[in-house]
C-alpha cells in the first residue's frame, strides 16, 4: 500500500509482527542509548489512548517501542512509504501515512477509526522534529481526536534524543537517551456546537503543550541535557 490509498486496519498477523518489531527496536534502545522510561504505570492497560510524545530526533519513534507492549499505530510523513519495501514494513506495523502541508482527513479518519476500536495511537503534536529546549506551538490534532473519540491523551517528554540523532544527521550516536510518561490527560465532557468544540480542542492542546514542556524539561534534566526552557 502506498501512502495515498485507503488505510487498512491492522491484522492478527500485523499484531504479530509488530510485537517482534517492538521487541528488537526496544532492545536495541536500551542497548545503544540506555534507555530509561518512567512513568510507565500512567499507561492504559487497556482501552484506547493517544500517546503523545515531543519530537526531537528521528530515534523519538524507536523509543516509543519501550514503553508499553501494546501494539499501536504510529502516524508518518507520506515519504516514509515511497518505497516497496518501506510500504510492505510500515502497512504491517500498522503505521498511518499523512500528507503534511495539507489538512489529510484520510489519516484522521483512520486514527479516529482506530481509537474507536479500543487501538492506541501515537501522535507527534509538534508535527515535525523541532530543535531546542522550548517546546513551540503545537498543532491540534491529538486534541481533536481526544474531544471526538474521548480518548485520553498520554503525555511522554524524551530527552536526549537531538544528541543521538540531530536534525540532518545519518548516524545514530549511542548517548543516554530518558522518557517520562506523564499522567493521562483526559478530555472535556462533549459540548453541543461547533463553537464549543473547538473551544474544548483548543483549551485541552493549551493544556497539553505546558504538561509536554514540563515533561520535556524534566526527562532532558534526567538525560544530563543542559539547557532546558526558561523558568
Amino acid at each position: 500500500m502506498s501512502g495515498g490509498d485507503a488505510v487498512a486496519a491492522p491484522t492478527r498477523g500485523n499484531d504479530a509482527f509488530y510485537a517482534v518489531v517492538r521487541a528488537l527496536l526496544a532492545g536495541f534502545c536500551y542497548v545503544w542509548f540506555r534507555a530509561r522510561i518512567a512513568g510507565r504505570h500512567n499507561i492504559p492497560a487497556e482501552g484506547p489512548f493517544i500517546l503523545a510524545p515531543v519530537h526531537r530526533s528521528n530515534v523519538d519513534t524507536l523509543i516509543m517501542a519501550c514503553p508499553t507492549r501494546r501494539p499501536m499505530r504510529f502516524m508518518g510523513k507520506e515519504s516514509m512509504w515511497k518505497y516497496g519495501w518501506s510500504a510492505r514494513l510500515f502497512d504491517g506495523l500498522g503505521g498511518i501515512p499523512v500528507r503534511r502541508g495539507t489538512p489529510d482527513r484520510e489519516a484522521m479518519r483512520a486514527c479516529e477509526s482506530s481509537l474507536r476500536e479500543g487501538r492506541p495511537i501515537v501522535v507527534f503534536p509538534e508535527g515535525t522534529r523541532r530543535g531546542g529546549p522550548v517546546i513551540e506551538e503545537i498543532f491540534e490534532g491529538a486534541a481533536f481526536l481526544a474531544v471526538r473519540t474521548g480518548a485520553p491523551i498520554v503525555p511522554v517528554g524524551i530527552g536526549g534524543s537531538e544528541r543521538a540523532m540531530p536534525k540532518g544527521s545519518r548516524w545514530i550516536h549511542p548517548v543516554k537517551v530518558r522518557a517520562i510518561v506523564g499522567p493521562p490527560i483526559l478530555p472535556p465532557s462533549r459540548e453541543t456546537g461547533l463553537r464549543g468544540v473547538r473551544r474544548e480542542v483548543r483549551e485541552l492542546s493549551e493544556q497539553l503543550h505546558t504538561v509536554l514542556q514540563g515533561l520535556f524539561d524534566q526527562a532532558q534534566a534526567a538525560a544530563g541535557v543542559t539547557g532546558t526552557s526558561p523558568g
